[in-house]
């Protein structure tokens, strides 16, 4: 035996690099597939392959498997939530005083509307509570590359792109507050219940503010290289990833607050517009299909009643916020109902938000999973195609990206 002691151990172990290629290359031929065939959104076509290789199919991407992978979620969305956050440009909120009353209002109605429908049907408060700030988010991802595919631009699009990164800041710090009413109903000690929540705020948002200070300082010694510019924010998003991750503080929050601060932060315009699309195009893809392999259809055998009522109190507040508000903002009224139908989709942005929200409660986060997660099913699927027929409908959607 000794003479064969170069070959590799079996069973082989995971390897994080061939999973990777695993998951984009299956996502990749999937997506084409429901591309070319069904003329559908290529996000769909990712979630199916995930499905297919999660436990609801072959059962190829075990937890561990998942676990492992989800770095790489956290870096797609780190990707996604940077340009996000660079999209919410502060003075023009101000200026545009509808947009945001309009973010707000949409937001706050989505999780008074489902908080009630959820305690209607016997939903335990804290439970109802934690899942409607999670369901006030739209998933920036389906919205971005959805638009990115179609290279739609408008009105519609716009303003949709805006409302979802405010989305995401409300449903983060809702999420982040109710932490308290989490530890209380775990008995934690009165120094968790009152610091863990400013904590996680505080130190995110530091952790951004240092990230953009860094790009900033670091552009300017650059110089005007659009080269060098997308290397210097990639490896600060990657790094941002990396040390929120580190510290227990949100990933998400960070990513949106580094972005956010870039953008509204950079009075002497240092740093150069780049596309990170060109490689985080890759992290998009295993992503979601990470996410499809997250979920599972069974769930939908026992939770597609209450997922309905969530889709339903969701869908209501949000259309009722952007309905009352937009015209006022010079939108027209066909416009407004395509807007609220571009809010639809939920998906890996909703996955990790249940995941973070408190990992030391491992029964906690099951109950709530079991909440969330058939609305989550449903609109990562709906959700796409939704977005589709908005922005066509809207006639902002260009030439489709082969």
């Amino acid at each position: 035996m000794m003479q064969f002691n170069f070959l590799p151990e079996l069973p082989f172990s995971a390897n994080p690099l061939a999973l990777f290629g695993l998951l984009l290359l299956a996502g990749l031929i999937g997506g084409e597939l429901v591309k070319r065939v069904l003329r559908l959104p290529r996000i769909i076509g990712y979630v199916l392959i995930g499905m297919l290789l999660g436990t609801s199919g072959l059962r190829l991407l075990d937890d561990k498997l998942i676990g492992e992978a989800w770095i790489f979620v956290d870096i797609a969305l780190g990707l996604i939530l940077f340009e996000l956050g660079r999209r919410l440009d502060i003075a023009w909120l101000v200026k545009d005083r509808w947009l945001l009353a309009t973010g707000l209002l949409e937001s706050a109605l989505a999780f008074v509307f489902i908080y009630f429908a959820l305690t209607y049907f016997d939903v335990a408060p804290l439970y109802a509570a934690v899942a409607a700030a999670i369901g006030v988010s739209t998933s920036p991802a389906v919205v971005m590359l959805v638009a990115q595919e179609l290279r739609a631009e408008g009105q519609v699009t716009e303003r949709a792109l805006s409302l979802v990164a405010m989305n995401s800041v409300v449903a983060f710090v809702a999420a982040t507050m109710l932490l308290s009413w989490i530890h209380h109903e775990y008995r934690a000690g009165l120094i968790t219940i009152a610091l863990h929540p400013v904590y996680m705020l505080a130190g995110s948002l530091i952790l951004g503010y240092l990230a953009c200070m860094a790009a900033l300082l670091l552009s300017r010694w650059l110089g005007k290289s659009a080269q060098s510019h997308f290397v210097l924010l990639l490896a600060l998003v990657v790094l941002t990833v990396g040390v929120a991750r580190m510290l227990e503080l949100s990933v998400l929050l960070a990513l949106l607050a580094f972005g956010m601060m870039t953008r509204n932060l950079d009075s002497r315009h240092d740093l150069m517009a780049v596309d990170t699309n060109r490689i985080g195009q890759m992290f998009f893809v295993v992503l979601f299909v990470v996410s499809g392999a997250k979920l599972q259809i069974s769930d939908l055998a026992t939770g597609s009643g209450l997922a309905l009522v969530f889709i339903l109190a969701r869908f209501a507040g949000k259309s009722i916020g952007v309905l009352s508000l937009t015209y006022f903002s010079g939108v027209r009224a066909g416009s407004a109902g395509l807007l609220c139908i571009a809010l639809t989709p939920m998906s890996v942005l909703a996955l990790a938000m249940v995941q973070g929200t408190v990992h030391i409660y491992p029964e906690f986060t099951a109950r709530l999973s079991a909440i969330v997660l058939p609305a989550v099913l449903m609109l990562e699927l709906v959700g796409p195609v939704a977005v589709q027929f908005a922005l066509k409908k809207a006639g902002e959607a260009g030439e489709e990206k082969s």
